[in-house]
């Protein structure tokens, strides 16, 4: 006979929908894959009157995420945020009750803590629908290269920033004049800071971290900054260079502990992460033995960040059913987190100065002193607007650095800002991804 699980679903927003669409259209597929009968038992939302679509009876919608825990098998929370989907999680988990999550803001601070409960309580939790959303990311780290030693994880784990870079590259557009672009389209919330600020990126990148290298990290640990600065001179200074701009969530492991960062980066066009347009992610992942991998596709979405749901709730039932119900791994004690200071990587920098005999050399002495080699430098010149300094020739510099440490390069911006030739730092930007 075939066993009947019961699911609940916490939320039915454009994922949770799709989710219950799955549930019930493809009943008899999840039957063959898992030896389980899923039934959808319970809805729970805020609002009972909404209309949930084809997919949703009115008779298994509440109110009542505690009835509905309480009675069901698995249980899926995609309310999203910190509370209440953190105590509902921990009432079902306390419970014994299997939990998958898309919930990646309450991962990224709580995994730990919600972990632990699943192995005290013999419960499952699974939440690979928390980073790049389709993308099978999480999994394959922990499985397929269980065997392996990865050193490091860089990927676009955000589809909106993503597509207002590659926007902006493609059309030379200003930033703000994508962004309005993007927020008409959908792609950016009423208030996007936790997009173009680098918040959603960040708590991906400590949810890599975590299960790349063995250690709980949380949101905290990750240097982050987003995308606002990044000018259409940026991105046209790129593009001379054969570079383009991506904010990049990057994890490192040294020898002395695990560098967590999210901020725009120049990475060259060659490389594989240079071709994600658009709202896709993509996850680069590199091991000693099996060497390169990218993980590419749809990074949200209802029905692609439903699809990773769906896997997680079939892996839960089969180890369910088998009776090998276990949670993903354990965290031993591991590496340190790093701070942004102790991380070494190139950078590009342009510095506006006067153009006259003897700057270049103080620049270039102001990098000496801080033990930061420049790679290549190109030099234009600038109009001065001001009528008061006209005659006085400006130029901007671009400079390219070789791999440096991050507070040796701080400490050479801060010198460069003192020198009189120097007129302003018009940007910043780290250069990832091997040699452009």
């Amino acid at each position: 006979m075939t066993t009947t699980l019961k699911v609940a679903l916490l939320g039915a927003g454009t994922v949770g929908a799709e989710v219950a669409r799955i549930l019930r259209q493809d009943q008899d597929v999840l039957r063959e894959k898992t030896g389980a009968s899923l039934e959808l038992t319970h809805v729970v939302v805020r609002n009972t009157e909404a209309d949930r679509g084809p997919w949703i009876d009115r008779g298994i919608i509440s109110a009542d995420a505690s009835a509905a825990i309480a009675d069901a098998d698995v249980v899926i929370e995609l309310m999203g945020g910190i509370e209440p989907a953190k105590s509902y999680i921990v009432e079902a988990l306390s419970a014994g009750k299997d939990v998958v999550t898309g919930n990646k803001a309450l991962i990224a601070e709580s995994g730990a803590e919600l972990n632990a409960l699943a192995r005290e309580k013999g419960a499952q939790l699974f939440y690979e629908a928390a980073v790049a959303g389709a993308i099978p990311i999480l999994r394959p780290i922990y499985e397929s290269l269980a065997g392996d030693n990865i050193t490091s994880v860089m990927g676009i784990v955000n589809g909106s920033t993503n597509y207002i870079l590659d926007k902006m590259d493609r059309e030379g557009a200003s930033l703000d004049a994508v962004m309005e672009e993007a927020s008409a389209l959908g792609y950016l919330e009423a208030d996007p800071s936790a997009d173009v600020d680098g918040h959603d990126a960040a708590a991906k990148a400590a949810i890599l971290a975590t299960y790349a290298f063995g250690t709980p990290y949380t949101i905290d640990q990750v240097y982050t900054e987003g995308i606002r600065s990044v000018t259409a001179g940026d991105v046209k200074a790129a593009q001379e260079n054969n570079q383009v701009i991506k904010l990049l969530a990057i994890v490192n492991k040294t020898e002395t502990g695990v560098s967590m960062r999210v901020h725009p980066a120049l990475i060259s066009r060659e490389h594989p992460l240079a071709a994600v347009h658009g709202a896709f992610n993509a996850v680069f992942v590199e091991a000693e033995n099996a060497g390169q991998l990218m993980f590419y596709g749809a990074g949200a979405g209802g029905a692609p960040t439903a699809s990773a749901v769906m896997g997680d709730v079939v892996t839960a039932v089969r180890q369910r059913i088998s009776g090998t119900a276990v949670q993903p791994f354990t965290l031993p004690e591991g590496l340190p987190a790093l701070t942004i200071d102790d991380t070494v990587t190139r950078y590009a920098i342009g510095i506006e100065a006067d153009d006259t005999t003897g700057v270049l050399a103080q620049i270039a002495q102001t990098f000496a002193q801080h033990g930061v080699s420049i790679e290549s430098m190109k030099q234009e010149s600038l109009a001065v607007e001001d009528a008061e300094q006209a005659g006085e020739p400006r130029a901007l510099l671009r400079l390219i650095t070789h791999a440096a440490q991050e507070s040796g390069f701080a400490a050479t911006v801060e010198d460069l800002k003192k020198l009189d030739v120097v007129r302003g730092i018009s940007s910043v930007l780290r250069v990832e991804g091997g040699e452009a």
